[in-house]
């Protein structure tokens, strides 16, 4: 009997040591399982970090292509010019930043309600979200609500500063800064809905995929394009340029600026096509800036040889212009291309470009720096290329690949063309019938930094010291 108690003591012993040690297991494993969790948010945490520095980096070289503009602009400008060149690229920056944050960035993201339609707003101001009294850092698993406004509104800028080098040397900056305004705060951000902004460009219907713009060939660059197109004939021509039915040359005074703002846009680029991963996620962010400097490099070979083939002279200003055009043709489908791909698309569009610039010069459409050929002719160009090559074009893999995909680009083409230019023209016409548009023809032989600024740009005088 007393052996048999025994046996019983010892058994619940090891049963309560059995017990122990399960307790032990299930806190451990609650313990390991909390300790996951913070790691996970931790990783979380750092991943937020480094892709929002990452867009935070972009936005910086895509606002420092406000400088590259500026350059590029008053170089391939007359001196006489160079101060309100320099004036309209300062001030666009500033007017589109202000607009943009207090409706454009609405605008253009009015939220989901307005999924699939043509025009939506989520209100005046900036409003940030909020969660437990702080900065609600859910809004994007990539970056912040902040980052995610200012990256958005160094694009809006760069949309107006199209037009700026288009209508140079003879319009009145009060009339910039007019349109500049209309730009930036409806017809920039409308575009900008339909395409980036869920709007109806994202479900066409049928059996047609989305409209696809990477990074801006049609949202940014044929939208400045077409305004500048629009500008430029409400305008007319520079005094001078066309005289007897002759064309007569009217070069820039300054290379070297030129030149300085080309290679300044070509490194501003690396934002603004690398920041539209809207992540620093390392394969595709890595493949983007090698297509967008591959097709760069290309399209200044293009430039190259047609301009020595066609124009039988190695014409800088075309190859300057080839590379914005190589970069301008990639950025709709960057993320779509291999190197191949982005040097053909480079060669053409750098090609393009020469006969582009002669043309519009045929038609008497006088664009002192070539904007219409480089940023409308290429937009164009660089859209329609996202339904012949890459992922979605032919023999890609990507559904919807090939006619269906070219289609949904036409129709985009088409409906930003159909929306842009009149719009513009009729707010040029307006602007030309009330404040006026043009300097007068006084003003425009003295010089627009005389006659706008009462500045020169350049106080140099042989008959003085310095």
């Amino acid at each position: 009997m007393a052996t048999a108690v025994l046996d019983t003591i010892e058994a619940v012993a090891v049963m309560a040591d059995t017990i122990k040690a399960v307790s032990g297991i299930v806190v451990d494993t609650l313990a390991s399982k909390t300790s996951l969790a913070a790691t996970d948010a931790a990783v979380s945490q750092l991943g937020l970090t480094a892709n929002n520095i990452w867009m935070m980096l972009c936005t910086a070289l895509v606002f420092i292509m406000n400088l590259g503009f500026a350059t590029v602009e008053s170089g391939l400008a007359r001196s006489k010019n160079t101060t309100n060149i320099l004036f309209k690229n300062t001030i666009t920056p500033a007017l589109g930043i202000i607009i943009f944050c207090l409706w454009g960035f609405n605008l253009m993201y009015p939220g989901s309600d307005y999924a699939g339609g043509f025009f939506g707003f989520a209100g005046f101001g900036l409003d940030a979200p909020v969660a437990d009294g702080s900065l609600d850092l859910s809004y994007n698993g990539n970056y912040t609500y902040w980052t995610d406004f200012l990256f958005q509104a160094m694009f809006a800028a760069t949309a107006a500063t199209i037009v700026s080098g288009a209508v140079a040397e003879r319009i009145k900056i009060t009339s910039y800064i007019i349109f500049t305004c209309v730009m930036t705060g409806f017809i920039y951000p409308v575009v900008g809905m339909w395409i980036w902004g869920t709007g109806w460009l994202n479900a066409i219907g049928g059996d047609l995929p989305a409209f696809h713009d990477f990074a801006g060939s049609t949202v940014v660059h044929s939208i400045g394009g077409w305004s500048a197109l629009a500008g430029v004939i409400v305008l007319g021509p520079r005094i001078g340029k066309y005289v007897d039915g002759k064309i007569n040359p009217i070069p820039g005074h300054s290379m070297p600026l030129a030149t300085i703002g080309v290679f300044l846009l070509w490194l501003g680029w690396f934002g603004f096509n690398g920041g539209s991963v809207l992540s620093a996620d390392p394969s595709l962010t890595s493949l983007v800036l090698v297509t967008t400097s591959l097709s760069a490099a290309a399209g200044a070979i293009g430039a190259l040889i047609t301009s020595g083939i066609y124009l039988k002279n190695l014409d800088l200003s075309m190859v300057l212009n080839g590379i914005l055009g190589g970069l301008v043709g990639i950025t709709a489908g960057a993320n779509l291309m291999g190197p191949n791909e982005a040097i053909i698309i480079g060669l053409i569009s750098g090609s393009l470009v020469v006969f582009a610039v002669v043309f519009f010069d045929k038609i008497k459409v006088d664009d002192p720096v070539g904007a219409t050929s480089v940023h409308l002719v290429c937009g164009i160009l660089g859209t329609l290329f996202v339904g012949i090559l890459g992922d979605k074009g032919f023999g890609g893999s990507a559904k919807g690949a090939g006619i269906s995909q070219l289609i949904s680009q036409i129709i985009g083409i088409g409906a930003v063309a159909a929306f842009v230019f009149p719009l513009s023209y009729i707010v040029f016409t307006l602007i030309s019938k009330t404040v006026g548009l043009r300097v007068a023809a006084k003003e425009e032989i003295e010089g627009l930094d005389i006659a706008e600024h009462g500045m020169k740009a350049y106080n140099i005088d042989a008959d003085k010291e310095y």
